[in-house]
């Protein structure tokens, strides 16, 4: 019989991972992070340009699959992307420029691409470079068709929309977007969305940086964009400013067990979101982060709460 833990408080994440590999090396697996079953369907949402529907949490891989390209450097990756998909989750986003990771989902995605809504990015000035990239991404992915290619912080945007147009024309391409990082780029990204048709749009969003919640998804709605959603721990800001504090009691409501379910409910409770792609480089943060889509989201009164106890902080 496997021992039975006691209770257990509103966790950390550093605390999750400590009493993950404890649990581990007990032989049992991380209940608590994942969803209570693991057929608990996650939350979709619909791509507004086709009403294909999305689970809405994925990953992003900036940093974390940046490793070399070795069975052995992306065994670790590939088992959080097993368990990613086992869980139902389907977007997986990356770009040419971040270092080896296009390489790296090469590699791990053998046996699992059909499975997975891939996205990258282009970055080129050109048209002839913007083919040239685009062209290395196919060929660096170990695929023929990715499903969505996005112009990456409006660079270009004109001559690279041209070169992603054609290539969903000829079926090489399922959607296109474009891409932002920075509160600064909003009035740029403004134009561009009233101007172009896109499909997706990629935006900075967090319970700490709520800008994008006054214009940007407002303007997404209206225009028909699905929305995902980087950075939306903050960059580590919101995990530093909650350093050892336990979660505030009215988590429990919408079934928050750790920080960044916390945190990940905060955005996803905004519907103009299709889905947050945080950074899930290991198994335990992907049934964590996984969880925060499943059940209940908070509603307008919780978030004003959420708001004020992150504000206070």
């Amino acid at each position: 019989m496997p021992p039975v833990l006691p209770p257990i408080p509103p966790l950390s994440r550093r605390t999750l991972l400590q009493g993950a590999a404890a649990l581990a090396g007990a032989g049992l697996a991380p209940a608590l992070l994942r969803p209570a079953h693991a057929a608990d369907a996650l939350i979709t949402r619909p791509i507004p340009s086709s009403g294909e529907r999305l689970p809405a949490m994925g990953i992003g891989t900036s940093r974390r699959y940046e490793v070399a390209v070795t069975p052995e450097a992306t065994a670790p990756l590939r088992e959080a992307v097993e368990r990613f998909v086992a869980l139902g989750g389907r977007v997986i986003d990356t770009a040419p420029s971040y270092g080896s990771a296009e390489d790296v989902l090469g590699l791990i995605l053998q046996g699992l691409r059909e499975k997975v809504f891939l996205a990258t990015k282009v970055a080129s000035r050109g048209r002839a470079a913007a083919e040239a990239e685009t062209e290395r991404s196919f060929q660096r992915l170990r695929t023929d068709k990715i499903d969505l290619i996005a112009v990456h912080n409006l660079i270009d945007t004109e001559t690279n929309l041209a070169v992603l147009r054609a290539l969903k024309e000829k079926g090489r391409i399922r959607y296109v977007g474009v891409t932002v990082w920075r509160d600064e780029q909003f009035p740029e990204l403004e134009t561009v969305m009233k101007r172009e048709k896109l499909d997706f749009l990629q935006v900075n969003y967090a319970l700490d940086s709520r800008a994008a919640a006054e214009r940007i998804l407002p303007l997404a709605v209206e225009r028909g964009v699905a929305v995902m959603v980087n950075v939306p721990f903050g960059r580590d800001r919101l995990f530093k400013a909650v350093k050892d504090k336990p979660l505030p009691d009215f988590a429990a409501e919408f079934g928050c067990k750790s920080w960044a379910q916390f945190f990940l409910k905060y955005v996803l409770a905004n519907e103009a979101v299709t889905c947050p792609i945080p950074g899930m480089a290991k198994v335990v943060y992907v049934e964590d982060n996984l969880a925060a889509a499943t059940g209940r989201l908070p509603d307008a009164a919780e978030r004003r709460k959420m708001e004020a106890f992150i504000d206070a902080v």
